[in-house]
């Protein structure tokens, strides 16, 4: 039974579930939402060196090819762990915009992106189901998050709305299966489940990566 993300407290939940299993993913509903008030805890999650190990950052980023000038939407920024990265390789004329809908996120990577002096980076106090983008990017993309939003088939249709001519969605998420990090299997959506629900809405598997251990991480075009 896929947990719904408009009754989930941030986006940032993805962060504290994608560290390792054993020693960091809450089990229960009782313990998740223990951990939901302790935004230093998602921080925590979200930097953690260990994760660089899986998510390989610089292999994804390398991957997406951004052209200067790009304007992309990470949606589920978090702390900034993908946002940042993407703000350095789209240059000066781009632009990311960091989505999320903690306050408490918001605020810290406002402190990051003063403190880093980056201006081609700002940050989006979102709805569950809105990222109240201000244009259109060329990219929206998705590291861990998908899987938490309730209303999929809204999502998908504001963001071929907002999508430039050309543009791409971007997807990772962990594969449906007993891992040592990620998610409880009932909260995960399968690769070919995404595929087949991305097809009926009028989007095409353009790429797909297969060098993270555990997520598959694909690219997705309008038809």
């Amino acid at each position: 039974m896929r947990i719904g993300f408009a009754h989930l407290p941030a986006f940032a939940l993805q962060a504290v579930l994608a560290a390792p299993a054993a020693a960091q993913a809450p089990q229960t509903e009782h313990e998740m939402h223990r951990l939901h008030g302790d935004p230093t805890a998602y921080v925590a999650a979200l930097e953690d060196p260990a994760r660089d190990a899986y998510q390989k950052p610089h292999e994804v980023i390398e991957a997406l090819a951004l052209r200067p000038g790009e304007h992309v939407a990470d949606i589920g920024a978090g702390s900034g762990y993908f946002a940042l990265r993407l703000a350095h390789h789209v240059g000066p004329q781009g632009h990311v915009y960091a989505v999320d809908i903690s306050p408490d996120m918001v605020r810290h990577l406002n402190q990051r992106i003063a403190e880093a002096g980056l201006r081609n980076i700002s940050t989006i106090l979102a709805s569950p189901n809105d990222p109240l983008l201000p244009r259109p990017v060329d990219r929206f993309f998705f590291a861990n998050v998908w899987h938490h939003i309730e209303d999929q088939t809204g999502y998908l249709a504001r963001m071929k709305k907002l999508l430039a001519p050309g543009g791409q969605i971007v997807m990772i998420d962990f594969h449906e299966r007993d891992l040592p990090v990620g998610p409880p299997a009932a909260m995960k959506i399968a690769r070919e489940d995404l595929v087949r629900q991305m097809e009926a809405h009028g989007f095409a598997l353009a790429r797909e990566h297969t060098f993270l251990p555990y997520q598959y991480f694909l690219v997705f075009s309008p038809k």
